[in-house]
């Protein structure tokens, strides 16, 4: 079976198949983007399941002929790196559908374009072809775009056209990079391919490799997004309906940090080690004032917005030591800041649903009347600060130790990160929660209904499972990552005493049926 395919693809038919729904069937359009995004969570279990946890290579490849005349292919594939990025994906898409059972504005066309931006994300994470990669890269921008202008809050349409603006710039370099990568190649081998894979292979000059690592930064670090590129982030989360900020957050952020290590350091190895002092600088900075800021907003969902930066930058920390163990912690920490900051997204939604306000001082005494809100919502945010025994401590526990073997100021810098994260989060949960009830309507919030609870229960459970018994995880990306370290450590096997030798890299032709396979 073609896992990879009938995943990407299956929530995009679901949406093109709500067309046929009339659009007063609410109830039907909801169970009907429930039970798509359902069957594609069971194809992204099928593809853990075939996974092998000791290859470092590609596994379940796929790959078509596209355009032919420019080397462009049909070409998915899953390693370690990606693996659990599309399992996260899959899990938090039906959880973000219950979480907006209640919309009442246009729920077919919400979850129309809900279900197109799954199959646009999973596309980033499984391509092996650059040009397809692009493709589901700008996709995605799109219904993230509608989403979040038309189901957002008063300044909706600013937060989308700087989200649209920005992370298009991005990708308007990134594709660039893409052409001037793509004629490189062909000068060097004879024949022009988007295949990930023979690129690899075909080493390029360092001053080459330094214009296209800068191409390919710029989309990634505002996708991420990187210190001091994040204005448009707070604005988008603060803005955006609940769903578009928990996928927005546990999702696309991460198409920054993934193509860092899927592209950014494999294809650019000797221009990536040199700008690594620069970029892990950038990586603290957004660290403490990500966290600093956090502290200081009177908006609790401006606050969550702001501690995205912080968490973020840990994940490039990580990236950027260039060890195993960092790297690890680091794609660890996306999985870990998915369900963390998405449980707290949805947590705040809730609280917004009942009292339509979100500013921390018109709150407190919460926990008196809505107890087991108030023990979710504590539970969740201690795994965001990463307290021990939640999913939080081990990533960036794995993330300090990595970044501590190549330079320790980089770890105590970066340790004071998960000190302000206690203050921020611990304070804010201290006004909202504790207390006196002071304004009467907080007399009135109700408790987590059971739609709610379920919506809460699989990210609980998730965090809690991830915090005790991470092995897992950590032993399927090892060798995918480890693939990735040994490549920035040697680095490119081109010499400059010859720049213009040409490398014969044979690129392999898929078979009439496209045929692919481990």
């Amino acid at each position: 079976m073609r896992w990879l395919t009938w995943t990407v693809w299956t929530p995009l038919a679901g949406a093109l198949l709500l067309a046929l729904l009339h659009r007063s069937w609410h109830t039907a359009i909801r169970w009907w983007a429930l039970v798509v995004s359902l069957a594609t969570f069971g194809l992204s279990v099928g593809i853990l399941a075939s996974f092998d946890k000791s290859e470092a290579g590609f596994q379940l490849v796929e790959r078509h002929s596209w355009i032919r005349s420019f080397g462009a292919s049909y070409k998915l594939g899953v390693d370690g790196i990606s693996l659990f990025l599309v399992l996260l994906t899959t899990f938090l898409v039906p959880i973000c559908v219950l979480a907006s059972w209640n919309v009442s504005k246009n729920p077919k066309l919400f979850m129309g374009f809900l279900l197109a931006l799954e199959t646009a994300v999973l596309g980033v994470f499984l391509s092996l072809d650059l040009l397809l990669f692009m493709v589901f890269w700008d996709a995605a921008l799109v219904p993230m775009y509608f989403l979040i202008g038309t189901w957002g809050h008063e300044r909706r349409v600013y937060a989308a056209v700087k989200f649209f603006l920005f992370t298009l710039l991005g990708g308007v370099l990134m594709l660039a990079g893409i052409l001037v990568l793509w004629a490189q190649v062909r000068g060097r081998i004879g024949v022009g391919t988007f295949d990930l894979e023979v690129i690899e292979r075909v080493p390029l000059p360092l001053g080459m490799q330094r214009w296209l690592f800068l191409a390919f930064f710029a989309a990634f670090a505002i996708k991420v997004p990187l210190f001091p590129l994040h204005t448009w982030l707070p604005d988008a989360h603060t803005e955006a309906p609940t769903a578009g900020s928990v996928i927005l957050a546990a999702v696309l952020l991460k198409m920054g940090t993934y193509g860092f290590l899927r592209y950014s350091l494999p294809l650019f190895p000797e221009a990536a080690r040199e700008a690594a002092p620069w970029i892990a600088a950038l990586a603290l900075v957004g660290i403490t004032y990500g966290a600093i800021v956090a502290a200081i907003q009177r908006d609790l969902k401006r606050l969550v917005a702001y501690s995205s930066v912080a968490h973020l930058g840990f994940v490039v920390l990580g990236i950027f030591a260039f060890t195993v163990i960092g790297m690890q912690g680091a794609t660890l920490q996306m999985i870990n800041h998915g369900l963390s900051t998405g449980g707290l997204f949805l947590l705040v939604g809730m609280l917004y649903e009942r009292r339509h306000t979100r500013r921390i001082s018109d709150f407190g005494g919460i926990a008196s009347v809505a107890p087991v809100y108030a023990g979710l919502f504590l539970i969740v945010a201690l795994s965001s600060l990463g307290l021990p025994g939640l999913n939080g401590f081990v990533g960036e526990f794995l993330v300090l130790v990595g970044a501590f073997v190549v330079n320790r100021t980089w770890a105590i810098v970066a340790a004071t990160g998960v000190l302000l994260a206690a203050v921020y989060l611990l304070w804010a949960y201290q006004r909202v929660f504790h207390g006196p009830i002071v304004i009467e309507a907080n007399r009135q919030v109700r408790d987590v209904s059971a739609r709610e609870r379920l919506v809460l229960a699989p990210i609980v459970a998730a965090i809690v499972l991830l915090g005790v018994w991470p092995r897992p995880l950590l032993e399927r990306m090892e060798p995918s990552l480890a693939r990735v370290a040994d490549r920035v450590a040697r680095g490119s096997s081109f010499s400059l005493s010859n720049p213009h030798s040409r490398v014969v890299v044979p690129i392999e032709q898929a078979g009439p049926d496209g045929g692919g396979g481990r």
